[in-house]
């Protein structure tokens, strides 16, 4: 489905077929003797087609097509292997750059999560359903890598590079100060709050990653926010503080969790928070929202545990967090 947005400027949305998430939001810019191609969706069949077909209708020649991908996840990246000609640029960043070509996340993501509170009975189910691995990107990809700061010109557009780590190690949105614009990828949402996930095998703090990046994005000029998910947005000051908040609560959350408990798991932590999800039960939880949740939830233990609120130890062959001080814990944002 495609929206114009500004001039030369559309929205492609793309569905995510059995996903919360519903669809994603891809951004094509038309120049003069290019295309950019903001974001590409999963590597499935009918994504391939939506996007083919969208493409066509706006003229778009692929041989002429450049991509920009905000960060590694497969619903971003998973169609750009399929999509690239010999012609095109893939902007990416350095970091998650490292991350795919290395291609082992899911060898070092499946001791870690044992050690976080998961059977090997559900890892097993776990990694055969994950959408990452699924329909993520296949094959090898030359990036033209970027950093903070840098430029893309196309069109009437001067995009710049902001890196806001957090939703994943190396997120990175554009940002058009003339026209005070934000694609924003998963960095900001406008009705979801963006997924932050530890894995428990990487030197990580996402969490405090992700308020620094709110803080920096925050200060900028912003009238529209083009994100990667559901409807374009303006007030993203006030989108942050409610992010803010919201994640002041799950800290305070898992804190009470703690409370009286001589040491839980990330995934027993997970199981007794709410969340946003139909299911009445975590026993009723697909199980790949038991992976995200988990994630989110070891996310808040690794920053409390940087604020010297709670401690962690190995217990037999698991993890167990349990508090070290009293009283709530105030974000430091």
């Amino acid at each position: 489905m495609i929206e114009e947005i500004y001039n030369d400027l559309y929205k492609i949305e793309l569905p995510l077929q059995g996903n919360p998430l519903k669809s994603i939001n891809c951004y094509l810019i038309k120049g003069s003797e290019r295309f950019l191609l903001i974001d590409t969706g999963m590597n499935r069949k009918e994504c391939l087609e939506e996007i083919n077909r969208d493409l066509r209708q706006l003229n778009v020649d692929l041989n002429k097509t450049d991509f920009f991908i905000t960060h590694l996840h497969a619903d971003h990246i998973g169609q750009v292997s399929e999509l690239a000609t010999g012609t095109s640029k893939i902007y990416f960043n350095k970091k998650e750059a490292e991350f795919v070509k290395k291609g082992d996340f899911w060898t070092l993501a499946y001791p870690a999560a044992l050690a976080n509170g998961f059977t090997e009975e559900e890892l097993t189910r776990i990694l055969n359903d994950h959408p990452g691995r699924r329909y993520g990107l296949k094959g090898k990809i030359d990036f033209s890598l970027c950093s903070d700061g840098d430029e893309i010109i196309i069109s009437e557009y001067s995009l710049t590079c902001i890196e806001t780590p957090g939703h994943s190690p190396g997120h990175h949105c554009l940002y058009d100060a003339d026209k005070d614009i934000l694609f924003s990828g998963d960095h900001l949402l406008g009705d979801i709050t963006p997924n932050i996930s530890a894995f428990g095998f990487l030197n990580e703090n996402p969490l405090k990653d992700y308020l620094a990046s709110l803080n920096k994005t925050y200060v900028l000029d912003v009238a529209l926010v083009l994100p990667g998910h559901r409807e374009l947005f303006n007030d993203h000051k006030g989108r942050i503080d409610e992010i803010k908040k919201h994640h002041q609560m799950r800290l305070n959350e898992v804190l009470t969790i703690l409370e009286g408990q001589e040491g839980l798991t990330a995934y027993e932590i997970a199981s007794r928070m709410s969340w946003d999800i139909s299911n009445n039960s975590w026993v009723d939880f697909p199980l790949v929202q038991k992976w995200f949740a988990t994630a989110e939830a070891l996310a808040h233990l690794i920053y409390l545990e940087d604020q010297g609120a709670v401690i962690k130890q190995m217990i037999g062959k698991q993890w167990h967090y349990s508090l070290l001080s009293g009283g709530p814990v105030n974000m430091k944002s």
